[in-house]
């Protein structure tokens, strides 16, 4: 009796299965006679993933520097001198010339955060953590004064032209952020409140899971330091017990330029007085307005709106 042969017909079912239910199949059955070697075979697509949460367009805000050539000069009468001889006409209008440096600052609208917060009497308690997400870049342009140039004409008294030059080179810097909260929208009635930047170790490491975990976040004492030209260095300032009735505040930041005046007043310079009586100083400070349209109940991020209607959202002030 004649055998049938039907290895013909096995694999033309085994190849139309294998192709249906992606069976597997043999290394030496796949493969083409004329297959490329291992080693040309086209390198898998990169991943796209970063360390970082990636952080949609919009989400921070940018504060625009506002260099100004004028900082790097100032006129002013050498008090002490006068003191001694007011006909001491070269100790007048003296010109004080310095670097000015200004960091690139970005921030995200002001957050909020429920955190058990240890208290003295050894028990936790549960408090509404106010805070802000920012970053600070050294951009380099430090405004270095050059060599007095002298005027192309001539006049009847002698001057000079102030010049500067831009430098990149690192800088040292100290951030202070202070919350300034008012009860009312307007800038004479109700109370006001000041609430100085704290360092919440609990709540710091909370806020840093929720915000990126993998991102390096600095304290504001951890932000006195050294930046070099490029780098950029994230931030957490966080304050705590704020009184839920203010409706408008203002959180102003110190320390992102060493832009500053002085002010001598007249007559409170004595001989004889420590060098520097009556002179005040005030240094250039960024201000951030907010305001949230709610009341003291159920607080919550969602009601803070970054400026003020019919105000600035932020400016450069002198304090």
């Amino acid at each position: 009796m004649k055998r049938l042969n039907f290895a013909p017909l096995t694999a033309f079912f085994t190849a139309i299965m294998a192709a249906v239910f992606a069976l597997p199949v043999r290394a030496e059955d796949a493969k083409p006679a004329d297959a490329a070697p291992a080693a040309e075979a086209k390198s898998p697509i990169p991943s796209l993933k970063t360390s970082y949460r990636p952080l949609a367009p919009g989400v921070m805000y940018t504060v625009d520097p506002m260099r100004l050539l004028a900082e790097s000069l100032s006129r002013h009468d050498v008090v002490e001198l006068l003191a001694v001889d007011s006909k001491f006409d070269w100790a007048k209008d003296i010109p004080f010339r310095r670097d000015i440096w200004v960091l690139s600052f970005q921030f995200k609208p002001v957050r909020m955060m429920w955190v058990e917060i240890p208290q003295p009497s050894g028990y936790m308690q549960r408090k509404l953590i106010w805070y802000l997400v920012y970053s600070v870049t050294n951009t380099g342009k430090v405004m270095h004064p050059v060599e007095d140039l002298e005027l192309p004409y001539e006049t009847h008294e002698r001057k000079q032209l102030c010049d500067v030059k831009e430098v990149d080179r690192p800088v040292r810097f100290a951030l202070e952020f202070l919350l300034e909260g008012h009860q009312r929208m307007q800038d004479d009635t109700g109370f006001t409140k000041v609430y100085p930047d704290r360092m919440i170790p609990l709540a710091f490491a909370a806020i840093r899971m929720r915000e990126d975990p993998n991102r390096k976040f600095l304290t504001s004492a951890e932000m006195c330091r050294e930046i070099g030209v490029g780098e950029t260095l994230w931030g957490i300032a966080t304050w705590e017990d704020i009184d839920p009735r203010i409706i408008r505040f203002s959180i102003y930041v110190t320390g992102l330029t060493n832009a500053y005046r002085w002010k001598d007043e007249p007559g409170a310079y004595k001989e004889g007085d420590e060098i520097g009586r009556g002179r005040r100083l005030f240094r250039k400070t960024l201000k951030l307005n907010f305001w949230r349209p709610a009341d003291q109940y159920h607080e919550h991020e969602e009601e803070i709106r970054y400026g003020i209607p019919g105000g600035v959202d932020y400016e450069w002030i002198y304090r």
